[in-house]
């Protein structure tokens, strides 16, 4: 017979929170709360309206490229991972992230004029 949901659910929960390193852990932190505000962002455009419609558009772009960021970052960090990114060190990757998170926002604050 078929597992039941909160069944699922429980082990996938345990085996992550047994089996994730704590880096993992704080990217999916951070990943999880930039979702949390696009949908806030996306969701008060939907209530309130778009009327400084660059300042929307930016900052859900911003929401999303950061998103994008972080999922590559927490590629390059993870050991199963390593064959992909052998030659990448996690310090290597952490800096290529705060780069890009430096040119995303010199984009967005032009953007936003």
């Amino acid at each position: 017979m078929g597992a039941s949901a909160t069944d699922v659910l429980s082990t996938f929960f345990k085996d992550y929170r047994n089996s994730t390193p704590q880096k993992i852990k704080i990217i999916d932190a951070y990943l999880f709360y930039i979702l949390l505000t696009g949908i806030v962002q996306f969701g008060y455009c939907c209530l309130v309206g778009t009327f400084p419609f660059n300042s929307f558009l930016s900052g859900f772009i911003s929401c999303v490229a950061s998103f994008v960021l972080g999922v590559c970052l927490r590629l390059q960090v993870n050991s199963q991972n390593s064959s992909h990114f052998g030659n990448i060190t996690p310090e290597r990757a952490f800096a290529d992230f705060i780069f890009g998170h430096v040119v995303l926002h010199l984009v967005v604050m032009n953007f936003i004029g």
